[in-house]
């Protein structure tokens, strides 16, 4: 052991292995200084459980990939440190909630992506190659609230942490209604009045609850509760206008 690593202390990590039917295995491994939940969940892999299942790419969170429930909470696991989440020398990691689990830390996304679907959420232009560019202004209150929204990366912590989701099944969840948000504030969209019905509709906007872990959970520091929120107020003042 080097001197580096003279303060490393024993961790008790607990990891759920299998699929709906599985449950909690314990690991015992010596931390490392600035480790992060991801550095675990590795070390686990590489070290003492090869068989373990998980998602990762980037490393550094940009991607969201690696999005797993720590000790209760749906976080990015490459930017979560174990200093900051451990608790009584115990560290447990288990899948995202609200989505099948395939193996392990390993969940099915269809039922997230779905939900863009639902929202109406795919951008649908009417412009071609030959005609001119949008004229959009940059600082006009449609521009503005897009882009307070825009930048989801589909990590599905925000639909893990959402209790409505978790009561009911055909709520289409924050991430798909943020990115109706944009949408019905995006002059570009041609479907704008159709996102809305979709979004207002059954299972959208009219469901949420304004809990808040939506917004309180982001990794990107986003808020949908507000996107939400806006989406409300829509249906009784129209489609946002310049």
């Amino acid at each position: 052991m080097s001197p580096s690593d003279s303060n490393n202390q024993r961790l008790k990590v607990r990891i759920w292995r299998g699929r709906e039917q599985g449950g909690l295995v314990d690991y015992d491994i010596e931390t490392r200084k600035s480790q992060t939940v991801l550095d675990v969940v590795t070390e686990i892999q590489r070290r003492l459980e090869p068989t373990l299942a998980y998602r990762f790419a980037c490393r550094v969170g940009v991607c969201g990939s690696c999005a797993m429930t720590v000790n209760g909470r749906p976080r990015w696991t490459c930017r979560t440190h174990i200093n900051n989440v451990v608790t009584d020398g115990t560290l447990t990691i288990e899948p995202l909630r609200n989505l099948p689990k395939i193996k392990d830390l390993v969940c099915d996304m269809a039922p997230f992506i779905d939900t863009w679907q639902k929202a109406g959420a795919p951008f649908s232009g009417n412009a071609t190659r030959y005609d001119k560019p949008a004229a959009v202004k940059p600082d006009s209150s449609m521009r503005l609230a897009a882009d307070a929204a825009l930048q989801c990366i589909n990590c599905a912590v925000c639909y893990s942490a959402c209790d409505v989701v978790n009561w009911n099944p055909d709520y289409i969840g924050p991430a798909g209604l943020n990115r109706a948000w944009t949408l019905i504030n995006d002059v570009r969209h041609s479907k704008r009045e159709a996102t809305f019905r979709l979004a207002f509709g059954a299972g959208g906007c009219g469901s949420c609850h304004s809990h808040g872990n939506c917004t309180r959970h982001c990794p990107v520091e986003l808020r949908p509760s507000e996107s939400i929120a806006g989406l409300k107020r829509a249906a009784f003042s129209g489609l946002p206008e310049e």
